[in-house]
């Protein structure tokens, strides 16, 4: 591999550059704030008169090279990009036992001559990556050894490899021929150095003893998995993750979630670095929500719940975000991405974010994963080599990077069936008062207006909703609060609103502000419904104080655009978020 996939570098000050954007289309809007005043960094907040392309002329950094208005520009730079040939045979081959579609015969040739390639030192402009190998490899095994017959080894796949396999033993790496056959029963007589394999150094030689029941299809213990993780993503440059092979951190991610992670197995990814930063500061407020949207973002719908943040924060209900501003594999728009465009200052400590949780004219608050928890962090860019989502992405949704003395609720976004109930489950681990698991747009918060079509895919339908609250909310107690649950379909009909269809964004930064800020400004239409709708659902399915009746809640929700505190709680936010010390 040409450069570690581990550490990206920080990103710039600015995608903006510091540089004043024209101002545009949402003047009525602007207006609310004042006229003509300007953010440190970015956009200006705030300018009296629109001309209706005001962020379309956003400036272009480096020459034209990066556009800060497309969620791809904000991929961080210098991370080397995976080979495209075996990264589309892992989204086949590195999933669930039922998901998994085997290679044919073609692809599997295909896959294996270019990996044999690589690592002959023949595709210098894009070779295939450790982690890929530790990834594609491992996703291989685990199919042979554990899954059912349907999604095991292709006769296709079988006829290649035993083709490659005898040339592949002489050039790989032996960390990566021992994920290929762990203890000799795969390969035959090419398989021998599995037995033998054990590592170099405690934090490798531990990875690879887990990694001998992840590929056989087991599950680890709590204290294996915690301990496992903590050997392998350390703080700091001079740290042992350097040392520990991508390859095997690699098959060991994947290798967890295909076999289907447990509750103990997602509980150690949930809290294993949850003292990382010391003790997490105590927000003086009386109610906060934190909210989990999937990491990577949308790459087609409205994401709404930045603005869904503000309109909450106007009557008290405090809301802590926490993202990325890109994460594969979608590497799609994300709140961190939206507040950079609009020059906030979105590189926090959680400790500032608790001063504008406090702050009455902000009243919410933005953490990127880079400063709450460094060492997951650092592993992005192999999450993308390794092209599915790891175990991580349920447990990072489920944070309390910041606690607060009153009552506190969590919201988290999901899309397949089988993570509802292991959310939920990390929630009440937390402890808090109320917890949420939303099945939205794109597998996101967003729950839709659109009225659901008769020919509608199987499953669970978006807008499902399911958690629990307790009606004590004055309740001290961290083990045993009683708790009432809930399951519901939201019908959007049956609460007044109109059948839209959602406003798509597909990757546009751009287009996901005008949409909220226009909503945030007044102008209705679906994205103000669904700002609305999302705001309300929240607050009355937590059983937030004032949303007891689902009417009123929905009152509260518009009463916080229509006056214009939303959108002031927007760009208030921007301009204190650089003065927090």
């Amino acid at each position: 591999m040409t450069s570690s996939l581990l550490r990206p570098p920080l990103p710039g000050a600015s995608l903006c550059s510091g540089r004043r954007v024209p101002p545009g289309r949402l003047g009525s809007a602007a207006a609310l704030v004042g006229g003509g005043r300007r953010c440190r960094r970015g956009m200006a907040v705030a300018a009296p008169a629109a001309a209706p392309s005001w962020m379309e002329e956003a400036v272009l950094e480096e020459g034209g090279r990066r556009n800060p208005s497309v969620s791809d520009s904000y991929r961080p730079e210098g991370l080397p990009r995976p080979n495209a040939t075996v990264l589309e045979a892992q989204a086949r081959v590195c999933t669930g036992p039922e998901q998994t579609r085997p290679l044919g015969e073609e692809q599997a040739m295909r896959v294996l001559d270019t990996i044999l390639r690589s690592a002959m030192g023949e595709l210098k402009e894009e070779p295939v990556s450790s982690a890929q190998l530790g990834a594609f490899f491992a996703g291989m095994t685990i199919r042979v050894n554990s899954f059912p017959e349907a999604t095991q080894w292709s006769e296709g796949e079988r006829r290649a490899m035993s083709l490659f396999w005898p040339r592949l033993v002489q050039v790989l790496p032996p960390e990566v021929k021992f994920i290929a056959d762990p203890e000799g029963t795969i390969m035959g007589a090419n398989g021998l150095i599995g037995p033998r394999y054990v590592g170099q150094g405690t934090g490798e030689m531990r990875l690879v003893g887990a990694l001998r029941e992840v590929l056989a299809g087991g599950h680890l213990g709590y204290e294996e998995v915690q301990c496992v993780l903590k050997d392998i993503l350390p703080i700091g440059s001079d740290s042992n993750s350097a040392s520990v092979s991508e390859a095997l951190l690699a098959a060991f991610l994947i290798g967890q979630r295909m076999n289907r992670e447990t509750d103990r197995e997602l509980k150690a990814y949930c809290l294993a670095f949850e003292d990382e930063l010391g003790p997490a500061p105590v927000a003086d407020v009386k109610s906060l929500t934190h909210y989990g949207e999937p990491y990577d973002g949308n790459t087609r719908f409205f994401r709404s719940t930045l603005f869904v943040a503000a309109v909450r924060a106007c009557y008290g209900e405090s809301c802590l975000l926490h993202g990325v501003e890109w994460m594969p594999p979608k590497g799609g728009i994300t709140e961190g991405q939206m507040l950079k465009f609009m020059g906030a200052n979105i590189h926090l400590s959680p400790t500032q974010a608790k001063t504008l949780l406090e702050d009455e004219s902000a009243g919410f608050a933005y953490l990127n994963l880079q400063e709450a928890c460094p060492p997951l962090y650092s592993i992005i860019g192999l999450r993308e080599h390794i092209k599915k989502r790891p175990p991580l992405a349920t447990s990072e949704k489920v944070q309390q990077f910041v606690r607060a003395q009153g009552r506190e609720s969590m919201i988290a976004g999901f899309y397949h069936e089988g993570y509802e109930d292991p959310l939920l489950m990390l929630m009440r681990r937390r402890t808090v008062h109320a917890g949420l698991v939303v099945k939205g747009e794109e597998g996101a918060l967003s729950m839709t207006t659109k009225e659901r079509s008769v020919h509608a895919s199987k499953g669970l339908p978006v807008n499902h909703c399911s958690g629990f609250r307790t009606p004590n909310i004055n309740s001290s107690e961290t083990d045993g609060i009683r708790r009432e649950s809930f399951r519901v379909v939201v019908n959007a009909q049956e609460l007044g609103f109109e059948s839209t269809e959602t406003p798509r964004t597909d990757r546009s930064v751009l287009k996901n502000l005008e949409l909220g800020l226009a909503a945030l400004g007044g102008e209705k239409g679906a994205a103000y419904d669904r700002i609305i709708l999302n705001a309300a659902m929240s607050d009355h399915l937590l059983g937030c104080s004032g949303a007891e009746d689902i009417n009123t809640a929905l009152d509260r929700a518009r009463e916080a655009i229509d006056s214009g505190e939303a959108l002031r709680k927007l760009m208030s936010y921007i301009k204190i978020s650089h003065k927090v010390s």
